[in-house]
């Protein structure tokens, strides 16, 4: 018997975003059929909510969760909000600046940057076409949502996770932006913005998908019904997933719908 699927959590690069910046016809495709069949799409990103309209738009969704699971809309509407604690937030511009790594820090609707003349924060904002950009100040110190750091080495992450035992930081799994890490709260991250939500809509977890290629995304994975890691995905994270299935760039998402039965 076909489980009664209710809801679909879609990370973006390297899920939905191709390389190159393009949406397979065969994603679009696919949303466009799960919404048919009622099925709730949510975006499930690291990226900063304000940034994404574009993609939004393309593939007509209207539900987020943000910021690695710090935000959540559900149509238009707040779902919940999990600022920073002020203190963690200033312990990491500290180890940054002492450390010389830049970071990004989100806001509801501002990336605030370290350095914004530094070349590897151009080379990151232009990755991800960032525009609402603005440089770091201490008044924006309890509006922060999210955290990337840029600039680091392999062993780097170390310092901060040193430093605070409930985070750890996730490597960006984007080519050429390997040294940037995106900062995990062990209370609040894709999987426990998904619980949150299945628990408001009062949906089971077996009625739940996922899909993602990141080392950011192995809370969603593993919390879902059916998880789906895409096979362009970072090598530690097939282990969070039920399922594999074929790259962004081989029509993934279309493929993993298509096993359990949800597209033609």
């Amino acid at each position: 018997m076909m489980t009664n699927y209710k809801i679909l959590f879609l990370d973006i690069d390297g899920t939905i975003l191709k390389p190159d910046d393009t949406i397979e016809d065969s994603t679009k495709q696919a949303v466009a059929e799960v919404t048919q069949k009622g099925i709730e799409v949510f975006l499930a990103t690291g990226r900063p909510l304000h940034e994404i309209d574009h993609i939004a738009e393309e593939l007509n969704i209207q539900s987020f969760i943000g910021y690695n699971g710090a935000y959540a809309i559900h149509q238009g509407k707040d779902i919940f909000k999990s600022p920073m604690s002020a203190n963690s937030v200033k312990s990491f511009v500290d180890i940054a600046k002492n450390n010389g790594h830049e970071l990004v820090l989100y806001t509801h609707d501002k990336n605030i940057f370290s350095d914004l003349e530094s070349t590897v924060v151009q080379e990151f904002i232009d990755a991800f076409h960032l525009h609402k950009n603005d440089h770091y100040s201490l008044d924006v110190i309890n509006q922060i949502l999210g955290i990337t750091l840029i600039n680091l080495s392999e062993n780097e992450p170390a310092l901060y996770e040193k430093n605070d035992h409930n985070i750890h930081l996730s490597q960006v799994n984007v080519d050429g932006l390997r040294h940037c890490f995106d900062v995990i709260r062990d209370t609040v991250n894709k999987g426990i913005a998904i619980q949150h939500i299945l628990e408001l809509f009062q949906i089971p977890r077996e009625s739940s998908i996922a899909f993602g290629d990141g080392m950011n995304d192995k809370e969603m994975l593993s919390f879902v019904g059916e998880g789906f890691a895409m096979g362009n995905g970072h090598p530690d994270l097939f282990q969070y997933a039920k399922h594999k299935t074929t790259k962004v760039t081989d029509s993934g998402i279309y493929n993993g719908l298509k096993s359990l039965g949800l597209v033609n």
